[in-house]
């Protein structure tokens, strides 16, 4: 046991989130621990976001030079797979965190390595490897930013198949000949989309109707038509009920009775918080739970402790969680200094409102789904009055000088009593760094007809906002 430690924040896990908790709380002039027991910088770093998109980029890339004339005949060969992997190596620094230590020491946070575990109140204990611990103090605030895990499903000898989850897709350093990915969520799609352009015959068994289900169906519809033009196979309404392993082969028996064969599967069916082994008994909350939180982040009933990013269920992204480190840090600064919150902020920087109704999201598959706010059946099942407007992105100029025969589509929520958007989701090469026009439309609920000075430059795709609009104006 060494000496105990007092700091006036606590911050649990070094990802983005802990990472942004540490630096808004220290750039306020409060001392700032963190404790981390893998990577600083967490899974998004080294697991999850910087890698799945240094896979996706070369394969959407190929797959738009495809769609320009010149170019078409130039690209037909295969992705280089060594050096695709070799660049998502380099994305992640080779699993070392040398660069993100050095950054957390700039902004003089003190790191502690180790697992790191509530003890009391404004308490948190860590085992560090070397078989020490340390007991840390806070006086005012401890966060947990400890994120999430990938699930797997409950099935007789599953761990003996060693299974792949979203860590092992976005590591692995060589390519399957065949892959099966259970699920049609977004790490499912993404790397199936990745992994077929790699080389591998992937098969995505999906239990729902199509991909995607919380974007709008079309979105689900247009990626499993370019996922099977690319060679893969999409099986919806399909359960897998056992998995064995034999040697270097996997197998997968189906609800119906049939048998798959695999070198590798991948389950991509859920997440759960991390927080089964951080002390939340002690402190009268019940492990492995998500924790409840008002928009300060702070956990309901209590007056110290924060659980920011995935651990509290709000939205499991990245940005998101990114969002509301910089809300907690700013409301946990204005707490210790005894500031009122919201009243004297017009900013309203104490408060994660963009949780509610302007999530963006981006799906980097070919092509990509991009959404922000709700969905129509969303907007429907919340009481709004709303119309969806949709349309043909093929019918927007700049889309097709952007890709021949793109294929696309577009649409936009309205709430027709106050005449803002509530939704938009884009679907169709490139549309990715078209979202965040939407949710600063949304975000600023933006009437449309002011929307309809907003021009867009001939001729981008971003034209498409010009179609939208005219649409609902009839």
């Amino acid at each position: 046991m060494t000496e105990p430690k007092t700091y006036d924040v606590v911050v649990l896990g070094a990802g983005p989130v802990g990472e942004n908790v540490a630096d808004r709380v220290r750039a306020a002039g409060l001392s700032t621990a963190v404790v981390e027991s893998e990577l600083i910088g967490g899974e998004c770093s080294y697991w999850a976001c910087m890698p799945s998109k240094a896979l996706l980029r070369p394969v959407v890339a190929r797959a738009d030079a495809r769609k320009v004339p010149g170019l078409t005949q130039s690209v037909q060969g295969p992705l280089d797979a060594a050096a695709v992997l070799a660049h998502r190596d380099y994305y992640t620094s080779h699993w070392k965190d040398d660069g993100q230590v050095a950054w957390l020491d700039s902004i003089g946070a003190d790191i502690y390595r180790g697992h790191g575990r509530l003890t009391g109140s404004r308490q948190v204990t860590v085992a560090t490897p070397e078989g020490q611990t340390v007991t840390l103090t806070a006086r005012h605030a401890v966060a947990v930013c400890t994120g999430s895990r990938a699930v797997l499903p409950d099935l007789p000898g599953l761990a003996a198949v060693r299974p792949w989850t979203s860590r092992e897709a976005t590591s692995a350093d060589q390519v399957p000949g065949r892959l099966l990915v259970v699920g049609g969520g977004v790490v499912g799609v993404e790397m199936a989309t990745a992994w077929q352009a790699l080389g591998a015959q992937v098969t995505l068994l999906v239990r729902g109707d199509g991909l995607l289900p919380r974007m709008e169906p079309f979105a689900g519809e247009l990626v499993a038509k370019a996922l099977t033009e690319a060679g893969a196979e999409v099986r919806t309404r399909t359960s897998v009920t056992s998995v064995t392993r034999q040697g270097d082969t996997v197998t997968a028996e189906l609800g119906d009775g049939t048998r798959l064969e695999a070198e590798e599967i991948l389950f991509a069916t859920g997440r759960a918080p991390r927080t089964d082994d951080i002390g939340l008994d002690t402190v009268g909350l019940t492990p492995g739970s998500w924790l409840p939180v008002d928009d300060s982040c702070r956990v309901q009933g209590s007056d110290w402790l924060y659980a920011v990013g995935d651990a509290n269920h709000r939205n499991l992204l990245t940005h998101q969680g990114k969002y509301q480190a910089r809300i907690a840090g700013a409301a946990i600064t204005a707490r210790a200094q005894q500031v009122p919150l919201l009243e004297t902020d017009p900013w309203g920087a104490h408060a994660a409102t963009a949780d509610h109704a302007a999530v963006p999201q981006v799906v980097f598959t070919d092509p990509e789904a991009a959404s922000a706010g709700l969905t129509l059946a969303e907007a429907e099942a919340a009481g709004h009055r709303v119309r969806a407007v949709d349309y043909d992105m093929a019918g927007v100029a700049g889309a097709g000088l952007y890709a021949h025969g793109y294929e696309g589509r577009a649409r936009m929520i309205v709430d027709l009593d106050r005449e803002v958007l509530l939704g938009v989701t884009f679907v169709g090469p490139g549309v990715g760094e078209l979202i965040h026009s939407a949710t600063v439309a949304i975000a600023g609920e933006v009437p449309v007809s002011r929307l309809w000075h907003a021009v867009p430059s001939y001729p981008t795709i971003s034209e498409v906002w010009l179609r939208l609009l005219e649409t609902y104006r009839g």
